[in-house]
């Protein structure tokens, strides 16, 4: 995570069967909501995001709509959850988000 950008005025709590899309993120895991994605952190919700740009490398498969991977609304693109991760399309290959 980049930065520690605390996502406010949000009352819900996410968890198993909370109706979000649930990602395992490293030691967490990440909820998708209202557009961008969130993770719990010390009784709140930061937003969640890549600190780096890491290439995923030998990703020979083509996201897009009805590729068969969960499309996930995030700022000017779509990352699609695929092999428990997230990637979204970027010059010409696919990021790890």
């Amino acid at each position: 995570m980049s930065t520690h950008t605390e996502h406010t005025g949000h009352d819900h709590v996410h968890g198993e069967g909370c109706g979000h899309v649930a990602i395992p993120h490293g030691d967490h895991v990440d909820y998708v909501h209202d557009g961008h994605i969130h993770r719990a952190h010390n009784g709140h919700f930061d937003e969640c995001e890549a600190a780096d740009h890491v290439e995923h490398s030998g990703h020979d498969h083509v996201h897009g709509e009805g590729c068969g991977h969960v499309a996930i609304p995030h700022g000017d693109h779509v990352d699609y959850l695929h092999d428990g991760h997230r990637h979204a399309a970027h010059a010409g290959h696919y990021d790890e988000h």
